[in-house]
């Protein structure tokens, strides 16, 4: 269940009467929607079909996996998939790769996505076990998808870039940077994480 509206507003404006330049980029900004995804097998499969591709290209991917197998794409129909099938969907050797290990992981029951640990970096960790799943995935994953509050993506670029301006540093700080600057806001971050996202392209900042 993603973050709502109101839990985006109650952590926002609890980092807001600690950090001015938060209060600033609320006020000009105005709250963020919320960012939601599904829970579950689809959302990360479709993860890795759109890993270093446009948008279009994922979709239209997915639009012939749906073909092949079903609006499910279910984990043991995609793992009995041949090979040539699946390329001509549009997965490459390595996508098929990661592709079956999610599969494999999520038919054998060793990875339960409906009972995940509820510590984050545990989750993290079990997620990452899926190849082609890095902690940013796994990270987008659990804000998106399970809504967890004090989610950081510290490594990613538009919430370095976005945090950066909010403010008001001259350059973008690094991951480590970014991570020791929301030290102070937990257990919020996750919310300021998807204010970074809807401030990244507002020119009055």
């Amino acid at each position: 269940m993603a973050l709502s509206a109101q839990q985006l507003e109650t952590s926002l404006r609890a980092v807001a009467a600690l950090e001015p330049g938060i209060a600033r980029a609320v006020e000009i900004a105005g709250m963020p929607e919320p960012r939601v995804r599904e829970p579950g097998y689809r959302t990360l499969l479709r993860t890795i079909v759109g890993q270093q591709v446009s948008v279009a290209a994922a979709a239209s991917v997915w639009g012939k996996l749906e073909a092949l197998l079903g609006p499910a794409v279910p984990p043991g129909d995609l793992l009995a998939a041949e090979f040539d099938a699946l390329r001509a969907c549009g997965l490459s050797r390595q996508k098929q790769g990661y592709a079956r290990s999610l599969c494999e992981l999520v038919v054998s029951g060793e990875l339960d996505l409906t009972a995940l640990p509820a510590d984050d970096e545990e989750a993290i960790a079990e997620l990452t076990r899926i190849k082609g799943i890095g902690r940013w995935s796994a990270e987008i994953y659990l804000l998106f998808a399970e809504g967890r509050p004090d989610i950081w993506p510290a490594g990613d670029l538009a919430v370095q870039a976005g945090i950066g301006r909010i403010l008001g540093h001259e350059s973008r700080p690094d991951e480590k940077a970014t991570r020791l600057l929301a030290e102070p806001w937990r257990p919020h971050r996750g919310a300021v994480a998807i204010l970074t996202w809807h401030c990244y392209n507002n020119a009055a900042l």
